[in-house]
């Protein structure tokens, strides 16, 4: 055979777009094919067996009509265009899809077409029932719920509320995720069919379930009731009420639906019953309305007749299929709770794991803790054996230097105590000095006095010896002045007596030699007493030089001088010059007297008597400085004696 005899063989075809609830299918239809021809196409693609739940819907002139199984595809009035598109809904609805449904995809299709009715508000449902029903969708599209994968925001995309519902309440999505989130928790375990059964189960119970609306009236000219089809009967609604119907006709109790134009009639059984008559808007309105009767009254007789051999068989391998999955899913359950108690021992071993590698770990940090503790310790340890040692050394020293002060204080007690002795001894002495020098100022006032008187004798002496002279010698009176200076001239070849009131300037002038005399030995004694304790003193501060002595000393001082401070008026005139000292180291004038002798000297010793008026200043100041200039003297080496700095 020719290619041309092939092609002129081979059948005409148009092409077809099936639409389902979740998929979109195309076919090539031979142009004789019926629309049941068409129809088996789509449910041997889909698996599908329990056919005479669905038909191909398609819409024509705002009317949805449902493609006729007995006639041909393109007979029928369908939409010009290419592809001609069909969509593959549920047509009659069962009264219990948990007996009626058997196959899973049949369930599948179900699911989702009352799910999309729902959510379209074309079946009315309460806020409570669609959070429910959106968590069983939820459970049939993600499995168990696992908060560790399904976050916060995971249903955001999927469609699962009414809007209608979302305007009532004011809630964010958050909220409603929550809600749903919180049912969908609880359904942990239900497989995918199971999860589409309870959410149907629940749906089949709603008012609007399965019913078919169409707008009737009573008279040709209005409009004001719906008739509704469905699994169970007819059933009148007014205009605004879809939930309760104003009548309800049973299909046990319906004889006979038929329609003449734009009438309808419904008989009863009854015959005694009244003939319900209605207009509708549209001749095809009231055809398509027979056809869901028809469809619906078949099923209704069909569920309570013997099921036929296939019915049998898809119910037998229902409930094998059923049982199967229900091993499996039991099976699988058991696998899942193992893998889980497996994960979850696995997880508890790691975790265990994780933890003593953590004790390990803070082990080994601790064992090198302790050992680099131990190590300081063993250092902080030697250190302190040596601290120890040298606080025992330093606690020696300082047991040692304590027992040096200790004695250093009773010696310097001690020593001030002594001190403080030879200090009243001093101040004693200083006190008795200061009594002689007053004693001695007293003798020299008598004797300056008694001095006064001889050197008035002395002149008067001179005088009388001049007048002698001048009458024995008158050739002596033209040189009176060579007569006190030449102590050598001889005066054996006329010799003068001198009267006896010269032998009292004689005694006068022994008495005063004789208390100079004692008077320098006593002050040479205390010079020497004075020098002694002078020396005793630095020897004390030289061993100690950090007593506190040093305030004593200055107090004593301070008293010393306030005692030798109030010395009378005539010591005031040597504090100034040096007078005193050399008054001091100048001794008396010498006078070569003999006791034994007497005036006129008759054993022609010659007597040097002295007149120069020098001699007689010199004797003076001499006179006046006995006792006063000693008592200077001492107290300047007081002084010197005890404002030595302690260094």
């Amino acid at each position: 055979m020719s290619i041309r005899g092939l092609k002129k063989k081979q059948p005409k075809t148009f092409k077809v777009k099936i639409i389902t609830v979740d998929a979109e299918m195309e076919f090539s239809c031979e142009m004789k094919w019926k629309g049941k021809d068409l129809f088996d196409l789509v449910c041997r693609a889909l698996g599908l067996r329990e056919t005479w739940f669905f038909g191909l819907q398609y819409t024509m002139k705002g009317i949805c009509t449902w493609l006729k199984m007995d006639k041909k595809v393109l007979d029928q009035e369908i939409p010009k265009e290419d592809p001609i598109s069909f969509h593959f809904l549920a047509k009659f609805y069962p009264e219990k899809v948990e007996e009626e449904l058997l196959q899973e995809i049949t369930q599948h299709l179900f699911f989702l077409q009352v799910k999309k009715q729902i959510l379209d508000e074309e079946i009315y449902c309460s806020p409570e029932a669609t959070v429910l029903l959106a968590s069983y969708a939820v459970q049939a599209k993600y499995g168990d719920y696992d908060p560790n994968f399904h976050e916060p925001g995971f249903l955001a995309h999927d469609e699962l509320l009414p809007k209608r519902v979302l305007r009532q309440y004011q809630l964010t999505a958050e909220m409603w995720e929550e809600k749903i989130t919180a049912w969908y928790a609880e359904h942990r375990g239900i497989a995918r069919d199971e999860a589409e059964m309870n959410y149907l189960k629940i749906a089949q119970d709603l008012e609007m379930y399965g019913v078919n609306y169409f707008p009737i009236a009573q008279n040709k000219n209005h409009t004001d009731l719906l008739l509704g089809v469905d699994a169970k009967g007819i059933h009148i609604y007014s205009i605004n009420n879809r939930f309760s119907p104003n009548k309800s006709f049973e299909w046990s109790a319906i004889r006979n639906i038929s329609y003449s134009e734009k009438e309808l009639t419904i008989k009863p059984l009854d015959k005694k019953a009244e003939v319900f008559k209605f207009f509708s808007s549209q001749l095809k309105v009231n055809k398509l309305i027979l056809q869901l009767c028809i469809g619906n009254h078949d099923l209704f007789m069909r569920r309570r007749k013997v099921d036929s051999i296939e019915i049998q068989q898809m119910k037998a391998q229902a409930r094998e299929e059923k049982a199967r999955k229900k091993m499996e899913n039991q099976r699988l359950a058991r696998e899942k709770q193992l893998r889980e108690e497996a994960e979850r021992a696995k997880e508890e071993l790691e975790r265990r794991l994780f933890q003593l590698e953590d004790e390990a770990r803070q082990a080994n940090e601790a064992l090198l803790r302790s050992q680099e503790a131990a190590e300081l310790l063993a250092e902080k340890a030697q250190i302190a054996e040596e601290e120890a040692k040298l606080l025992a050394q330093n606690a020696a020293e300082a047991e040692q230097e304590r027992q040096r002060l200790e004695i250093t204080a009773l010696k310097t007690k001690e020593e001030k105590r002594l001190m403080e002795q030879k200090m009243r001894e001093a101040e004693l002495i200083a006190v008795k000095l200061v009594k002689e020098s007053d004693r001695r100022a007293k003798e020299a006032e008598h004797l300056k006095q008694d001095l006064h008187e001889a050197r008035e004798a002395e002149r008067k002496a001179k005088q009388k010896l001049l007048d002698i002279t001048k009458l024995n010698y008158p050739h002596m009176v033209k040189y009176p002045q060579s007569l006190p200076t030449d102590r050598d001239a001889n005066f054996d070849k006329g010799s003068i007596k001198l009267d006896l009131k010269d032998i009292d300037l004689k005694r006068l002038s022994f008495e005063i030699e004789r208390e100079r005399l004692d008077y320098l030995e006593k002050s040479k004694k205390f010079e020497d007493r004075l020098k002694e304790l002078k020396s005793e003193i630095l020897a004390l501060k030289l061993e100690e030089k950090q007593s506190g002595l040093y305030s004593h000393w200055n107090e004593v001082l301070g008293s010393l001088d306030r005692s030798i401070g109030n010395t009378p008026s005539w010591m005031k005139t040597f504090e100034t010059g040096d007078s005193l000292d050399i008054n001091l180291q100048r001794p008396f004038p010498a006078y070569s007297l003999n006791t034994t002798s007497s005036w006129p000297c008759t054993n022609k010793i010659q007597h040097t008597v002295p007149v120069v008026k020098s001699s007689f200043e010199a004797n003076s100041l001499v006179a006046n400085s006995v006792g006063t200039g000693t008592r200077k003297q001492i107290i300047k080496t007081v002084k010197m004696a005890f404002s030595v700095d302690f260094i």
